[in-house]
Order: C-alpha cells, then structure tokens, then sequence
C-alpha cells in the first residue's frame, strides 16, 4: 500500500512539472493605451457650466514599471469666471486592483487629487475600444462625479473628447462643467 501511495504521488508531481508554466496575465490596462501621449485640449467653451476658456496640454504616460497610468496636465490660457480657480493643478492615476473586482465591479480604479484639495476615487469602464469612463465612488450623500475621455479617428488627425461632469447627491442626472477636445501632439 505504501509503495501504491508513493508510486501516485511521484505519478503526479511529474504530471505537474511537465505542465507548461501559465501564461503571463494580460496587461490589465492596456484598454487605455488609446490615452497614451500628450494631447491638446482646448475647452468647447461654453459647453459646461464652468463657464471657463481654457487652452492647454494633458499627458496620460505608465509609470511605476507600467503599472500605472498617470495624466498630468497644463493650462497655457484660462479665462473663467471669478470662481474659476485658474491656477488649477491635478495628478490623476489609474491602476488596476484585482481585488477592487469584488467590490467596483471592474479591477481598473483611479485616484485624482488636485490643488484645491478635492479627493475623487473612481471606477472604470471601457465600454468600447475607444472610450473610457470614470465614475466616481461617492457615498449616498454626496454629488457623483464622471469623467470621461472618447478618440475619434486615428492617426495625427485623431481628436480626443473628453468631459468631466457632476450629478447632484442621490441622482443620476449629470450636467458637464468642463469639456475639451484635441489633437496628440506627441
């Protein structure tokens, strides 16, 4: 019985070690290489209840060994209302989070801090090749946040939209405040 027991394990480990080894897992976040570059945006003024004029350039690149995306951005001319805070500056990061898949119902989380103090956690969704949503994941009582970047077109004439929008605590009825489109520079 004994050397019938050795004889199946020794069986099966060969069996394991002769498997091929697993394929690596897919790069979570390469739906969002269509970001990837820097790109003019200039503000489709007066769409959007910012208000604001504002002309500038975004770079979405990876970072920490491509395992993240990071948009940082620039204004080279802002012109708004007095409440406007022209002077803006933000960091938005997107990873993935296996885990967060329980929970958001994606893997693919954003964080978005910014000079004025705001603190946005996001979800992501992909719902075509081309296009990227981020809602935000706010608590009940609290306004919801989207943001949102659309490519049209490919090549050096490809123009990316894109538009961050609000809906008000409890309601699913969003308003834009800011919306931008442009062309990649690089």
């Amino acid at each position: 019985m004994k050397k019938l027991l050795l004889a199946v394990v020794l069986g099966t480990s060969t069996m394991l070690m002769a498997q091929a080894p697993a394929a690596a897992p897919a790069d979570p976040l390469a739906p969002l290489d269509f970001l990837l570059g820097t790109w003019t945006a200039i503000s489709n003024a007066p769409a959007g209840s910012a208000g604001a004029a504002v002309a500038g350039t975004y770079t979405f690149r990876r970072d920490v060994g491509g395992h993240a995306l990071v948009r940082t951005s620039s204004s080279d001319t802002c012109k708004g209302p007095k409440d406007f805070d022209c002077d803006h500056h933000d960091q938005f990061t997107v990873f993935a989070d296996a885990n967060a898949l329980a929970i958001h119902k994606t893997s693919l989380l954003g964080l978005y801090l910014d000079s004025e103090g705001h603190v946005i956690y996001y979800s992501a969704a992909t719902p075509d090749p081309q296009t990227v949503i981020f809602n935000s994941q706010s608590p009940p009582n609290a306004p919801k946040f989207r943001l949102t970047y659309h490519l049209e077109g490919s090549g050096p004439k490809a123009v990316m939209s894109g538009k961050f929008q609000m809906a008000a605590p409890g309601s699913d009825d969003y308003h834009s405040y800011l919306e931008w489109s442009g062309t990649r520079l690089k």
